[in-house]
């Protein structure tokens, strides 16, 4: 009689001293710089169905049509199941190009087909152009705060991340080219700025048209890249739309970024990034080793859905609820923070930034929230150099107008316990109820608020 093999036992987890000593001089140097994103820490919390979560930058895909997406697949199913479940070309199908073209030129865009890769979601254009043009100790130039998903990946690549900061018209340029100066006098030439000029996360605050032109004219004074990622200038809810860095630009020296997360689905992963030839070529080989192509099957499905011609309608719906959801927030802000904070009024997008007296740190004050069932992102996750202690991202597109209500309730009733607190162990004096200075250990001006336009600037 054939013996039945036993299935093996169930390993202990490798977490003794000596199993972390065993494995430890394996590790690339990288990795002790390595840092978690803050979205992720939040993920397994946030995903409980008690908890109201203003963390994320959630699009609401429960507005997407459901009967829509089962004729898509569908149709994907009995016309084309073979090409959609096979391999396709790193550099994305042709039809998917001429999707992103058309999404471009909503914007006045009208880049060439040619000089687009289709990646895994917009993360991972972040990821592919860092990894392309970063070194070890290379300078990358963000805003401050910058998106905190791109944190992690410019530490991972080691980069030396130095932060400009912004106020109410977006990145100080002022400062930006004081700070170019002062690398051109140390002989180091930075591999590329990255900036999120449209509704900018976490900041919600929009670069203004002088300060476009003057960046993009830096850029082609220096030689300088530009990375302009761009996942939410479709979703303007006021003011007047601007052209972006790549218009200005001509593709020269920008690097444009763009997802179909924010005006589609995040769960199809699919992105882009636009490059002059030459830094697109590297482009594609680094994206060939991570992943080979994106997925055939998401492309196919956006293809079917731009065939029907409803992906600006779709939008247009998308733009009208989170306008009104951005308005209940605003009002939830005025109504349960104290006179002491001070917040971003976006023109669109996801996020507002609000920023709490000095001596609140939001990251202490996350963990208080948490036990009240309510999560955001605190500000530090948007800083590489310890800033943005008492500021916070509240994501206001993925919940409802009732959830954005209570969560902004709770919140509140977390920091005037933390108000409390403090007056009662500072001297009557010195508690700043109308002040939001950050104190010696942070700078006011590592806040996107209060908005003011520098001279200079």
């Amino acid at each position: 009689m054939t013996e039945v093999p036993q299935p093996p036992h169930r390993r202990r987890a490798h977490t003794s001293t000596r199993d972390l000593e065993r494995y430890a001089g394996l590790f690339a140097e990288r990795t002790t710089v390595m840092r978690s994103s803050a979205m992720r820490d939040l993920m397994a919390v946030t995903a409980r169905p008690e908890v109201i979560s203003l963390a994320g930058g959630l699009p609401d895909t429960s507005t997407f049509p459901p009967q829509s997406f089962a004729a898509q697949m569908t149709r994907i199913a009995q016309e084309s199941a073979a090409a959609a479940l096979q391999y396709g070309p790193t550099e994305g199908f042709d039809e998917t190009k001429d999707c992103i073209v058309e999404v471009m030129a909503g914007e006045g865009m009208l880049p060439d087909p040619d000089d687009i890769v289709v990646t895994t979601g917009g993360q991972q254009a972040i990821d592919l152009v860092t990894k392309t043009l970063v070194d070890p100790g290379d300078v990358v130039i963000c805003e401050a705060p910058t998106y905190p998903g791109a944190v992690p990946v410019f530490c991972s690549y080691q980069a030396d991340v130095r932060q400009v900061e912004m106020d109410g018209e977006g990145m100080r340029i002022d400062l930006l080219e004081a700070l170019l100066d002062e690398l051109k006098a140390e002989g180091r030439r930075p591999k590329f700025v990255y900036t999120v000029p449209s509704f900018q996360n976490p900041g919600g605050v929009t670069l203004s048209l002088e300060r476009r032109a003057r960046l993009v004219e830096l850029a082609q004074l220096h030689e300088l890249l530009v990375v302009e990622d761009n996942p939410y200038g479709m979703l303007r809810y006021g003011g007047e739309a601007l052209p972006t860095l790549y218009q200005l630009d001509g593709g020269d020296f920008v690097v444009y970024l763009g997802t179909f997360s924010k005006i589609l689905s995040p769960g199809i992963r699919l992105g882009w990034v636009v490059a002059p030839p030459p830094v697109l070529e590297k482009v594609v080989l680094g994206k060939g080793a991570t992943d080979l192509c994106t997925s055939t099957l998401t492309q196919f499905f956006v293809r079917q859905y731009f065939a029907e011609g409803g992906w600006r309608r779709y939008v247009a719906d998308l733009v009208e609820l989170y306008r009104g959801r951005r308005d209940t927030m605003l009002a939830a802000l005025t109504e349960h923070f104290p006179a002491a904070a001070t917040w971003t009024e976006p023109e669109g997008g996801l996020f507002i930034w609000a920023t709490l007296p000095g001596y609140i740190d939001t990251g202490d004050l996350l963990a208080k929230a948490l036990r009240n069932d309510v999560a955001f992102v605190p500000g530090q996750a948007a800083y590489v150099d310890g800033r943005g202690k008492s500021s916070m991202r509240l994501n206001f597109s993925g919940v409802t107008d009732e959830e954005i209500r209570e969560g902004i309730v709770r919140i509140g009733r977390v920091i005037s316990e933390q108000v409390e607190l403090y007056k009662a162990l500072a001297p009557s004096e010195d508690a700043p109820e109308s002040s939001v200075d950050e104190g010696p250990a942070e700078e006011a001006t590592s806040n996107v608020v209060p908005l003011r336009k520098e001279a200079g600037a």
